[in-house]
C-alpha cells in the first residue's frame, strides 16, 4: 500500500491549516484522508486481469511487439522489466503498454514478471502488483539477414559472389562411367590414361546429385569468445553458419552443422531444409573456455557423403591455427573445404594509424605480429587443401554464403 501524490499535497495542505484551523481541526482532518487512502489502496489491492503477448521466438536485432493488456477498475501505470541483454520501446506506459523489444544477445532470456501500479477511484492510495510470473524468450540468430543472403543466392546476386548458383552445377561427385568423348564434355572429364589406351578420347562420365550435404563446423573454443561486433566472434560465426544453411535450403541441398570444443558440444544431421533444425539446435550454443579439437570435429563428419564443409574458426592464434592445419586433410581428401575466419577491426584500426607514442607503437608491433601470423596459417591452410574466407564482421556472413556458391557453381558441393 501506498499513498499517491494526491494523498501527499492533501496532507501537506492539513499541516499548512494547522496554524489558521488549529491543529485539533487538523488532526482530525489528516485522520479523514489517511483513513480514505488506505480504503482507496485497499481497493486497489486485488490483482487486475493481465495478458502478455510476445513471440516466443525471435531473431537477434530484429524488433518484435511485446504487448500488455490489463483490464482494471481505476488508473494504472504498467511497467515492464528486463534483463540486460533486451531493449524494450516504451519500456512502462499508462493503461495497456505496448513496445518494440530488440534482442542484443542469442539464447535463453527470461522477461521478469509485470510491474502494475493500480490507483484506487479516488486517486489517493495506490497497490502494487507483480503479474504474469516469468517468461522465457528465446533469442536465434540474425534469421533476416540469414534469409535475405539465400534470397540473394537463388537468384545470382550476391555482390561477393558474381555467379548465378541455382540447379545442378558442375561434373557431379559420383563417377560412374568412362565413354565416348564428345565435343560438349568438359576438359576437366577427359581420362587421360584410358584416352592413351585407346588412342581415343575418352571421357569419365559422373553422376550429378541433386540432393548434396553442406556441413558447418562451429569452433565454439576459448578464442571464439572474444568480443567481435557487438558481441562475440561466435556470434558472428553463428550468423554466418545459418545464413550458408539457409542458402542450401533454397538451393536444394541437405545442410547440417556440428559444433564443438575440447568435445563435440552439439551435432545436427543433414537434412533437407535443415536450417531450421540448425537454428533449434545450436542458438544458445556459449564459447567453451577449453583449445578446440579439430581432429576430433573432422573425424566425425568426414566419413559422410561427399560435399561443402564450411569451418568457422579463428586464425589469430598460432596453436590452434596449427592444430586446425593438421587436421584439415582429414577432410579435403574427400570434401570441398572452406575455413573461414573473422578479420579483426581492432587490427585494422591500429594498423591504420600513426603512432603517437611508445606506447602506440608497441601496440602497432604486436598487431603486425598478429596479422603476420593469421597471414601465414592462411596460406598454410589453404596449402593443406582448404579454401580460405577472411572478411569484417559485416561483411561475413555473405562472404561464407559466397564460398558456397561459388563451390556450388564449380561443381565441389
Amino acid at each position: 500500500m501506498t499513498p499517491t501524490p494526491r494523498a501527499a499535497a492533501l496532507l501537506a495542505l492539513c499541516a499548512a491549516g494547522a496554524i489558521l484551523a488549529g491543529w485539533r481541526v487538523a488532526a482530525v482532518l489528516a485522520a479523514a484522508i489517511a483513513a480514505a487512502t488506505a480504503a482507496d489502496a485497499l481497493h486497489a489491492r486485488k490483482a487486475p486481469a493481465l495478458e502478455r503477448e510476445h513471440p516466443p521466438v525471435v531473431p537477434r536485432g530484429a524488433p518484435a511487439r511485446l504487448a500488455v493488456k490489463v483490464r482494471a477498475e481505476g488508473s494504472i501505470r504498467v511497467r515492464q522489466a528486463l534483463p540486460a541483454d533486451l531493449t524494450l520501446e516504451p519500456q512502462e506506459s499508462d493503461g495497456e503498454l505496448s513496445g518494440e523489444l530488440v534482442a542484443r544477445r542469442r539464447g535463453r532470456h527470461i522477461l521478469p514478471p509485470v510491474g502494475v501500479r493500480a490507483t484506487g477511484p479516488l486517486g489517493l492510495g495506490a497497490w502494487y502488483h507483480r503479474l504474469g510470473g516469468d517468461a522465457e524468450l528465446l533469442v536465434y540468430p540474425d534469421l533476416v539477414g540469414a534469409r535475405r543472403l539465400a534470397l540473394a543466392a537463388r537468384r545470382g546476386q550476391l555482390p561477393e559472389s558474381g555467379r548465378r548458383a541455382r540447379g545442378s552445377f558442375g561434373l557431379g561427385t559420383a563417377f560412374e562411367a568412362v565413354r565416348e568423348y564428345t565435343p560438349d564434355d568438359d576438359v576437366r572429364q577427359i581420362n587421360w590414361r584410358a584416352t592413351a589406351r585407346l588412342g581415343r578420347p575418352m571421357s569419365n562420365q559422373y553422376r550429378v546429385d541433386q540432393d548434396r550435404e553442406v556441413r558447418c563446423l562451429l569452433d565454439a573454443g576459448r578464442l571464439s569468445a572474444a568480443a567481435s561486433a557487438g558481441g562475440t566472434l561466435l556470434d558472428v560465426a553463428l550468423d554466418a553458419l545459418i545464413a550458408v544453411c539457409a542458402t542450401a535450403d533454397e538451393l536444394g541441398d541437405r545442410s547440417g552443422a556440428l559444433a564443438f570444443a575440447d568435445r563435440v558440444l552439439r551435432d545436427v544431421a543433414p537434412s533437407r531444409l535443415g536450417a531450421a533444425a540448425v537454428a533449434r539446435s545450436l542458438f544458445d550454443v556459449e564459447p567453451v573456455d577449453a583449445d578446440s579439437d579439430y581432429e576430433l570435429a573432422f573425424r566425425t563428419v568426414g566419413g559422410g557423403k561427399r560435399g561443402f564443409v564450411l569451418v568457422l574458426a579463428d586464425l589469430v592464434d598460432e596453436a590452434a591455427a596449427r592444430a586446425l592445419i593438421d587436421a584439415v586433410p582429414v577432410l579435403a581428401r574427400r570434401h570441398a573445404v572452406c575455413v573461414a575466419s573473422v578479420r579483426d577491426d581492432a587490427l585494422d584500426g591500429l594498423l591504420a594509424r600513426q603512432p603517437d607514442d611508445l606506447r602506440d607503437a608497441y601496440a602497432m608491433t604486436v598487431a603486425l605480429e598478429m596479422r603476420r601470423v593469421r597471414a601465414l596459417a592462411a596460406r598454410r591452410v589453404a596449402a593443406a587443401g582448404a579454401t580460405v574466407v577472411e572478411a569484417r564482421p559485416e561483411r561475413f556472413a555473405g562472404a561464407c554464403v559466397s564460398a558456397y556458391a561459388r563451390a556450388k557453381a564449380r561443381g565441389r558441393a
